[in-house]
């Protein structure tokens, strides 16, 4: 009897050590029922051409002097040249006037763009307020003729790594589809965007969540999902609601984002950097070109220096330092701490605008070859011979390396001087891309003389019939 009553007793502390466990799970339904009525479904129409597979396909059936040629345009038709296509999303209520948010991947180039609140008995056509590209983010308004459940913005800086969210949205058509998961990283850099600071999270997400809301225990919108990683699970991403409602705020007030612009390019740090700069740890933004006539330039920032903190803030790396610039109004005067020559200095600046850049930095780079070799080079200005520890403006300077291209597998690397190809000095992509031509054919590769920071080195390059 005695046995018995022990090994009852066990199992009942058993019992209460293991109930607790479970009773702390939490619980989404409330949640869902609130915030739920102000997620919608956004539908568009896009007109699209044709694709080249189906045009080839096709092609042979519809010339003229074939003797089926009728046979087959009764069968098939003529082959259209465009086509509308239907895409889906989500998207969520910001105001009860019918302001929505949504990602701008969503509505791009859309004709038609139409949204459907909870319940799906009617759809209302939607206006493009205005988009921003960069961060993927359009806003939208509808007018329902009556007020709309909404959902607020919380604070995504409050946000810890591990704390449970909710995403509401549409995943393959199926409207309000509730999954939950957890914060799993922030700050994640996936190649979307210059102002790329995502949240990670294990909620599922899957092709039209996209526009839909990332929301805390409280309800909040804390951030817009946006992408996946199409070979995994359980990774998404979702644009910070700190990043989101300013960007939304200007969209709102202005249809369009304005941002700070300082005109240099700049990269990140790393430890062996920061040693040979007299930096007492790798952080900050190095310099490595300043543009003539723009903000930093005139503000007197130089090539190779690093910027440590704008206003007070300190900046971590180069991304840091886009997403900061890029936050703050043009034409305000802000104040940088920089390090230069093994001293800390303070420099006023006056921001441009990055919006009236744009088209000029995308003209350079299009001067700039990306295909050769999976190299990105440019020749060396004349501000940056010296910096880059050149007696003259020689070579061209690798901007970027693709990754698994011919150059990165012989290890050429961003920011590497291009002085010599095959024996013969280079000063323009067309002296490289002729040496290739006329000379290197027959050898099947390249041999490149380069300056890496004091080094000077050669790296052979294979050459495939494409280059």
């Amino acid at each position: 009897m005695r046995k018995v009553f022990i090994s009852s007793m066990i199992l009942l502390l058993m019992t209460f050590l293991v109930v607790p466990s479970w009773a702390e799970l939490p619980e989404f339904t409330d949640l869902s029922k609130k915030a739920g009525p102000a997620v919608v479904n956004i539908s568009t129409v896009k007109v699209v051409e044709t694709s080249k597979k189906l045009k080839k396909f096709f092609s042979p059936f519809h010339r003229d002097d074939m003797p089926f040629d009728n046979f087959f345009k009764e069968f098939f038709g003529d082959i259209p040249q465009k086509r509308k296509a239907h895409s889906l999303g989500s998207g969520f209520i910001l105001s009860e006037d019918g302001y929505i948010v949504t990602n701008n991947h969503v509505i791009k180039e859309a004709e038609k763009i139409k949204v459907v609140l909870q319940g799906g008995e009617k759809s209302y056509p939607a206006e493009v307020v205005g988009k921003d590209p960069e961060t993927d983010l359009a806003l939208l308004k509808i007018d329902a003729g009556k007020d709309l459940p909404v959902l607020k913005f919380g604070d995504s800086q409050d946000m810890e790594i591990g704390e449970w969210v909710v995403a509401i949205g549409n995943p393959f058509g199926l409207d309000h589809t509730v999954t939950a998961g957890i914060i799993s990283a922030r700050g994640r850099v996936i190649g979307a965007g210059p102002y790329d600071n995502f949240l990670q999270t294990d909620a599922s997400i899957n092709p039209g969540n996209s526009g839909g809301p990332l929301l805390n225990m409280d309800g909040k919108v804390i951030g817009i999902n946006t992408a996946i990683v199409a070979s995994g699970q359980g990774i998404g991403f979702a644009i910070p609601s700190n990043l989101a409602k300013d960007v939304i705020k200007q969209i709102k007030e202005y249809g369009q984002v304005k941002r700070g612009w300082l005109g240099v390019t700049i990269q990140d740090i790393d430890k062996n950097t920061a040693k040979a700069l007299g930096l007492p740890e790798p952080k900050g933004a190095l310099v490595a070109s300043v543009r003539s006539g723009e903000p930093a330039a005139k503000a007197g920032i130089k090539v190779g220096d690093v910027i440590l903190s704008v206003d007070g803030q300190d900046i971590d790396d180069a991304g840091d330092l886009t997403r900061t610039i890029g936050r703050i109004s043009p034409g305000k005067t802000i104040s940088m701490s920089i390090w230069r020559k093994g001293n800390r200095k303070e420099i006023q600046v006056t921001l441009g605008e990055r919006s009236s850049q744009i088209a000029q930095a995308e003209v350079e780079k299009q001067q700039s070859e990306s295909g050769l070799l999976g190299m990105q080079l440019r020749p060396v200005r004349d501000q940056e011979a010296e910096a880059l520890g050149l007696s003259s403006t020689k070579g061209l300077l690798v901007v970027d390396v693709k990754e698994m291209s011919p150059a990165a597998e012989a290890n050429m690397r961003r920011g590497d001087i291009v002085l010599e190809a095959n024996g013969k000095s280079v000063n323009s992509v067309a002296d490289i891309r002729k040496i290739i031509k006329d000379d290197s054919k027959g050898k099947g590769v390249v041999l490149l003389f380069i300056k890496r920071k004091s080094q000077t080195l050669f790296r052979t390059i294979p050459l495939d019939k494409n280059n």
